[in-house]
């Protein structure tokens, strides 16, 4: 499932090629032709993204939510490109923004990122006619006989939702929800939602994550996930930032002191951040310059506990451990988390 910095990325993706412009609506699978018809022929004038879920708002106030959830994935096609934000190394994407990180440690960086979920999308320069498909995964390609097809490109597979405009078009399969809210729908739906550290106010959004942390005598581990407490985070945030605290995944909320829980959350807003300048979650930092270069070629190098199970710690040595928590996979060290 995306988690809170694809989201971001994808909402940029919209704000930099549709925002502004006139909109044509469609369903080719059929499933929200009623939705489709109540946004066609409307100028997109907003794209926000709060935690896991996506808003797009419309002339009169009309929003378009969608929530990827597992499935879900948008397919970009036409004038797209990558995200400028992002330091480019060697004409392709590279891991900067970390603590420490230079220019010229993103000229020295490899030309991409290898790993299942977390691949990084390549820069392409001056926008051009492509393909780029945006879930947890981001890949691009350019379409060089595009022209010789013709614009727009015919959906592909079961499309919920077609964006259109003069020269780009976003197909949305697979999400979780798909529906039009008015503004008070919207507000409704990020109420319910814990703070987002790129939506919300730095301190407020600390305060309300102490506060609802602190009155659940629930495990940590399962509280970084509830989507109520704190916005965005997933499995692979939820096991780096508990290993990154030193915390055991299974101390209650309610037993853990205040500093413990502002500390979750500044990481959080350091590592999101991170993740959305760059497309990939790159969670350790402080690495020496060849340590770098492995971590942003393989995933396996990229990490200190998500996806490790059986491995001896980076730290300690012992056996990193996963269990089922809530039907997801929880990983952890059990002698350098206690």
């Amino acid at each position: 499932m995306p988690e809170g910095h694809s989201v971001h990325r994808i909402a940029r993706q919209f704000g930099r090629h549709f925002v502004g412009r006139h909109v044509s609506a469609s369903s080719p699978q059929g499933r929200f032709a009623d939705g489709a018809a109540i946004l066609d022929g409307r100028t997109m004038s907003d794209a926000r993204a709060v935690g896991k879920q996506m808003f797009l708002e419309f002339d009169d106030a009309v929003w378009l939510r969608v929530h990827l959830g597992i499935y879900g994935a948008w397919d970009f096609a036409g004038d797209v490109r990558g995200d400028p934000t992002t330091r480019a190394a060697n004409g392709r994407m590279g891991q900067t923004g970390m603590r420490g990180a230079s220019d010229d440690d993103a000229a020295a960086a490899p030309t991409t990122v290898v790993g299942a979920h977390e691949e990084s999308l390549a820069s392409i320069g001056a926008p051009r006619r492509t393909r780029l498909r945006m879930a947890e995964q981001e890949t691009e390609s350019a379409v060089d006989d595009l022209a010789l097809e013709g614009f727009p490109p015919d959906p592909i597979g079961a499309v919920r939702v077609r964006l259109l405009t003069d020269s780009a078009v976003a197909d949305l399969r697979g999400p979780t929800a798909c529906e039009v809210l008015d503004a008070a729908g919207v507000q409704q739906v990020i109420d319910r939602l814990g703070p987002d550290p790129l939506i919300d106010d730095a301190e407020a959004g600390e305060d309300r994550m102490l506060a609802r942390i602190r009155r659940r005598r629930v495990p940590i581990g399962l509280l970084l996930m509830d989507q109520s407490v704190v916005s965005g985070i997933g499995n692979v945030y939820r096991a780096e930032i508990l290993f990154r605290a030193r915390l055991d995944p299974h101390a209650l909320g309610a037993d853990l002191p205040e500093e413990v829980i502002r500390g979750l959350w500044r990481d959080w807003r350091y590592l999101l951040g991170v993740g959305v300048d760059t497309g990939q979650m790159l969670t350790m930092d402080g690495l020496d310059e060849e340590a770098r270069r492995l971590a942003l070629r393989n995933r396996a190098d990229r990490h200190w506990v998500y996806k490790r199970e059986g491995l001896p710690c980076r730290l300690c040595g012992t056996h990193i451990v996963m269990e089922l928590a809530a039907a997801r996979k929880l990983y952890h060290c059990p002698s350098c988390q206690v």
